[in-house]
């Protein structure tokens, strides 16, 4: 698997839902994905949304709404793998973009579904662990256990950004190093 390529990458954000963080009691991740987004939106990177049931566990949290860029993909979904929801393939297809940088709720279910099918798929998969949570310790151990057994590459927030950066002489790297210090 390559360094990942902020030309190459798409940003899925899988169920940072209200009553999915409170679950998971853990609103670092919160903060973490929210970082993410905002050096998505800086980087000019797209970014998707995906929300299990809306209606039952609610919107996605504010800390991560309100970074969002304009041009956000939002699905709702019912499938724990985005990718079984009708059409979603075929549009994320339409980005031309081979690179998934992944984080989200619940880590065992469906970001673990979601990484697995987009691997099958073709595509290069990163997790952002620390973006991550589930409801139990053991569980999240278990699926990026999981994903990276299917070929996933386990990875942090500062590593991705990193990454995407590639130099100090990055015309964005001080825009986006303000989001981490």
């Amino acid at each position: 698997m390559n360094l990942l390529d902020e030309n190459n990458s798409i940003l899925i954000v899988i169920d940072v839902q209200e009553k999915l963080v409170a679950a998971v009691n853990d609103n670092t991740v919160a903060d973490k994905v929210s970082k993410l987004v905002k050096a998505a939106n800086i980087l000019n990177i797209p970014v998707i949304i995906s929300e299990q049931y809306p209606k039952g566990l609610g919107n996605t949290v504010d800390v991560v709404k309100k970074s969002l860029p304009q041009k956000t993909y939002v699905q709702e979904k019912t499938f724990f793998s985005l990718l079984k929801e009708a059409g979603f393939l075929g549009k994320l297809k339409e980005y031309n973009k081979k690179q998934i940088v992944i984080c989200g709720i619940e880590t065992h279910i469906c970001v673990y579904q979601t990484a697995t099918e987009l691997i099958n798929a073709g595509f290069e998969v990163v997790v952002a662990k620390d973006g991550c949570a589930s409801r139990n310790k053991f569980e999240f151990e278990q699926g990026i256990e999981a994903m990276k057994a299917v070929g996933a590459k386990i990875s942090c927030l500062e590593i991705i950004l990193f990454e995407w950066l590639r130099s100090a002489k990055h015309p964005k790297f001080k825009e986006v190093q303000t989001i981490i210090k």
